[in-house]
Parts: C-alpha cells; sequence; structure tokens
C-alpha cells in the first residue's frame, strides 16, 4: 500500500470514528430525556427510545441502497442533515406555545434523529470492517471506533443528570436544551468537516449489479441479523432500567429520596464509561484472540451478572460514584444489583463490533446490502426495552431483566454455533 493510501486510510478511520461517536450521543439523549417525560406521561418513559429505533425499521434497507447508489459519502452527508433536523424539532418540544401536543413533537424529533443514526450506523460499521481488512483486525477497528462510541455514551446522560438534578412537576425539555444546541452545532460542523473529506467507495468501485445471491441465503447473516435485534435490545435496557429503578424513590424503586434522576443519570453514565474501557481493551487483543472466542466469554459472564442481580436483595447495598446538586460528584448507598448491572458494560461493549464481524464475514460483494439489513433489525433497540419497561410495570424493575437473560442466552449460542459460514459454496467476489 502507497503512503498516499495509509494517509487515505488514516483519515477514513479517523472520520469514521468521530460518526460512531456522534451516534451514540444522539441515541443516548432517549433515556434520560425519558426520565423527564415519564414525569407527566407514565407511559412515555421509553416511547422516545421506541421511536428512536422504529426508524431503523424502516431505514435500514433503504440505506445499505443508498450506500451503492450514491455512496459512503453523500449517505453520510444526508444522515448529518436529518439529524440536525430532529434535533431542531426536538428542541421545538420544549416550547411553551405546544402545550399538550410537545410530547408527539419529541416523539417525532426523536424518530427523524433515528433515521439519521441508522444512516450514519449503515455507513461506518461495513467501512471500518473495511477499513481493517475483515476477520479479527476489521473487528479491532470497529472496536476503536466504538470506544469513541462508548465515551459519548458515557458523556450524555452525565450531562442531563446535571442539568436536570432532581426531576419535578416543572421539569420540562427546556432544562437541557443546552445540550440540545450542542448536538446542532455537532451536526452542522460534522456536515462542513465531511463535504471536504475523501472517502473510500468500494461499493462503487465494484459497480455493483444485481446478484444470484442475497445476504439472505447466508445462514450465519440472518442468525447474526437476529443477535443484533437481541443485543441492542440489551444494550439499551440494562441502562435504561437502573436509570429509572434509581430516579424512582418509591419502595418499587430504589427508595432514593434526594437527586435519584442525577445520581441514576450518573450511574447510568458508569455503564457506558465501562462500555469505553471493554471496547478499548478488545481493540489491544481482538489481533489474538478471536472474535467468537471474546463473544462466547462476555455473553457467557453477562449471564452471569444478570442472574446474580435479579436474586441480591435491595437491602444489600454498596458505594458507587453519582451526582447530586447539593454533594457535587460523591459516593451514593445503592442497591448492589445496580452495580452488577452496571458492570455488565464491559460484556455487551464488545458483543456490537463482535456480531457485525462474524456476520458479514465472507459476504464479500454483498456486505452493503447486509449492513442495511443488520440496521433495519437495530429496531430491537426499541422494541425489547419497550417489552422491558412493561414487564418492570407488571412485576418489578428486576424482574424485567429475565428478558434480558433470555436474549443473553441466544447471544451465546449465536458464539458457539450460530456464526460458523455453512455457505461457503456461494461466490461473493
Amino acid at each position: 500500500m502507497s503512503k498516499t493510501n495509509k494517509s487515505v486510510n488514516l483519515v477514513a478511520v479517523i472520520t469514521m470514528c468521530f460518526i460512531f461517536a456522534m451516534i451514540s450521543f444522539v441515541t443516548n439523549m432517549a433515556a434520560p430525556f425519558g426520565v423527564i417525560w415519564g414525569n407527566q406521561y407514565e407511559w412515555s418513559k421509553m416511547a422516545g427510545n421506541l421511536m428512536n429505533f422504529a426508524a431503523y425499521l424502516f431505514m435500514g434497507i433503504p440505506a445499505g441502497k443508498m450506500l451503492i447508489k450514491v455512496g459512503y459519502k453523500k449517505t453520510t452527508l444526508i444522515a448529518l442533515a436529518t439529524g440536525f433536523v430532529g434535533i431542531v424539532i426536538q428542541w421545538l418540544s420544549s416550547r411553551s406555545f405546544l402545550g399538550g401536543s410537545a410530547i408527539y413533537v419529541y416523539l417525532l424529533g426523536a424518530f427523524v434523529c433515528g433515521f439519521c443514526v441508522c444512516m450514519l450506523n449503515t455507513v461506518v460499521n461495513p467501512m471500518l470492517n473495511i477499513l481493517g481488512g475483515g476477520g479479527n483486525r476489521g473487528n479491532q477497528f470497529i472496536q476503536i471506533g466504538g470506544t469513541l462510541n462508548s465515551l459519548t455514551g458515557t458523556l450524555t446522560p452525565l450531562l442531563v443528570g446535571v442539568l436536570v438534578g432532581t426531576v419535578t412537576a416543572s421539569t420540562s425539555m427546556s432544562d437541557v436544551a443546552p445540550l440540545l444546541f450542542i448536538a446542532m452545532g455537532v451536526f452542522a460542523v460534522a456536515f462542513i468537516i465531511i463535504s471536504f473529506l475523501t472517502i473510500p467507495e468500494p461499493a462503487q468501485e465494484r459497480n455493483a449489479k444485481v446478484y444470484e445471491h442475497s445476504a439472505w441465503n447466508f445462514r450465519h447473516f440472518v442468525m447474526g441479523a437476529v443477535a443484533i435485534f437481541f443485543y441492542v435490545g440489551i444494550e439499551i435496557g440494562i441502562p435504561s432500567q437502573v436509570n429509572f429503578y434509581l430516579a424512582d424513590a418509591s419502595e418499587r424503586g430504589a427508595g432514593i429520596l434526594t437527586n435519584g434522576a442525577a445520581i441514576g443519570g450518573a450511574i447510568a453514565a458508569v455503564y457506558w464509561l465501562l462500555m469505553m474501557i471493554g471496547r478499548f481493551s478488545s481493540t489491544l487483543i481482538s489481533g489474538k484472540v478471536s472474535t467468537r472466542t471474546q463473544m462466547t466469554v462476555v455473553s457467557a459472564v453477562a449471564i452471569v451478572l444478570v442472574l446474580v442481580a435479579i436474586f441480591v436483595p435491595k437491602t444489600v447495598t454498596v458505594n458507587m460514584p453519582g451526582y447530586s446538586a447539593a454533594d457535587g460528584f460523591a459516593m451514593f448507598r445503592v442497591p448492589l444489583s445496580c452495580l452488577l448491572l452496571v458492570l455488565c458494560g464491559l460484556c455487551t461493549s464488545v458483543m456490537w463490533g463482535a456480531i457485525f464481524n462474524l456476520a458479514v464475514e465472507g459476504l464479500g460483494k454483498y456486505t452493503e446490502a447486509a449492513s442495511g439489513i443488520f440496521m433495519m433489525l437495530v429496531v430491537g433497540g426499541g422494541i425489547m426495552p419497550f417489552i422491558q419497561e412493561f414487564i418492570a410495570k407488571a412485576a418489578g424493575y428486576m424482574n424485567s431483566y429475565w428478558l434480558v437473560v433470555a436474549m443473553l442466552a441466544y447471544l451465546l449460542f449465536y458464539a458457539v454455533i450460530g456464526s460458523k459460514n455453512v455457505n461457503k459454496d456461494i461466490p461473493v467476489d
């Protein structure tokens, strides 16, 4: 590879990692915003998250086709413009003149932002995998991007918690307007920067045609798409319910009477911080430890952590870092189950990149279309946490994690058996 190509690839990697960070920044607003809206409408706690991920169902396949038709760069620019509009709509929901219709304006904004992050995800995952050359190194590149993704995922709920403090009857979206303005600025700056960058266009270089087969003909890809459906439900559901549990001052929740929402947001941020640490660690070992081995280990460990969290009594508590308006950043006593669930961040950190890497391995010319299908199944991040929230209301916060255990069991199965490519006879060149 020439020196020029190396520099182009480096720019492409940095660009894709930045986009990966933006995805988490937008997505992770939903849960803490849900705490605000849930104070006014109990049904709306996970509604914004559901709308955000519902967009994947509609945009996944079209986004994959966009990669083939207009390329990675134009798809990225369209996504950034869409994200800016979505954030503006969410900001409009904070305006008092909307009255009772504000919640629906917010949900529309969350839906539009979902289109944005779906397109960005469709771009960034195959690009990083391609830049890494596929295999373990491709997974390594995805984990590098995922590290920055987790960094912004850590900061977003933390910033919302700091801005909101204690959720009261008067708390509204106007309290988090500064964060929305930051998001608008980030989208605008990113659009300008990427407009001037050169990004590789592998799909267009292949002059994509109508092929005899499709990604659906690969069993390991289909099972991987189901795995990502469950994974995103796990990734979102674990910290969201921890956040709601700690913010609930009643006997049903953790019973933290002062600044529970802020403490919950800060502790949920620890989950994303651990995801960042886990992804960074994976970048160091992915060249030596296979993707399948990593996926098997973390799935098994996560099952154990969640099971123990379900059964440990609420009265057993530990100190964890949190935030309150009175004390600032300090250590607070919270149920041990929260610590165990937060530790799952180390496990889920590896899963996204590992599943994508295993699912598209050996797909060759079907990779772009597969990425679009893959993103369509990310709708699980809206559906499964919504179902978990329903279970939490009916049977309690901790019992809702039985759904997480079941999903983790499937991921373990996929790592051990389902990810093996049994369709190697299909031509992919």
